[in-house]
């Protein structure tokens, strides 16, 4: 035994909470009818997780790239939390705008995404292009717009994850 050991383990300081920015993809969604912005915030909240604010972004690439970039490089967030625009209509441009920005992928979030998807429902599920990564150590997470969508991926994939995703980025 070592002479500076007593037999009883320092307390350990409780982990730092997780900085997470939330964010709507949405040309048409104002804060009162962002009712899938505001579920993702509460179940985040819920879960522990320090919800620095919310924003809400036009279904444009470089407007996506450059939140991601700019809270990201200024350290404003340990994870970024983005629903809506992960569809294949014409406008739907949040998957190419984060694939370009990503310096390493999740692949496994959008894969499990669309697994426990497809129990909810069925085939349609194929349609959603969700996807996570990482970039300048900040996880990014990317669900669809719909409510039932952010309430499954959130309570199912993200919660269970994110602190772990966090550290390893780190």
């Amino acid at each position: 035994m070592h002479p500076w050991y007593s037999g009883v383990m320092p307390a350990q300081a409780p982990p730092t909470p997780i900085r997470v920015l939330t964010v709507t993809v949405s040309d048409s969604r104002k804060r009162e009818t962002d009712d899938s912005g505001k579920a993702l915030d509460r179940e985040l909240t819920a879960a522990g997780f320090n919800v620095i604010r919310h924003v809400i972004v036009k279904d444009e690439p470089e407007f996506i790239r450059d939140l991601v970039r700019l809270t990201a490089t200024a350290n404003e967030a340990d994870a970024i939390v983005l629903t809506g625009g992960t569809g294949i209509t014409p406008r739907d441009n949040t998957f190419e705008a984060l694939e370009s920005v990503f310096e390493k992928k999740i692949d496994g979030f959008g894969e499990a995404f669309r697994r426990i998807s497809f129990d909810e429902i069925g085939p349609h599920s194929i349609l959603s292009r969700a996807t996570a990564g990482v970039f300048n150590e900040c996880v990014v997470f990317s669900l669809p717009g719909s409510t039932k969508a952010v309430l499954l991926g959130v309570r199912k994939l993200i919660v269970p994850v994110l602190r772990h995703a966090v550290d390893l980025a780190n």
